[in-house]
């Protein structure tokens, strides 16, 4: 069974032609990403994966040495 995802782009889009941007769709199972300029690669993390990616993004990322 094939499901149509439906993409949405991030509220930090500035809405106009700008292809700088991360989408996220969702289906019964999971969450996708992929960035708008490259459409035919879509990541689909594990929740685990997902949850720490966004723990880091909204704590800031560790600095390297």
């Amino acid at each position: 069974m094939s499901t149509t995802l439906n993409w949405q782009k991030s509220s930090f889009s500035s809405g106009d032609d700008d292809e700088d941007c991360l989408e996220i769709a969702s289906s019964p199972a999971t969450l996708h990403l992929r960035e708008s300029d490259h459409p035919a690669t879509v990541v689909t993390p594990a929740p685990a994966a997902l949850r720490a990616l966004l723990a880091a993004v909204k704590h800031g990322l560790p600095s390297g040495p």
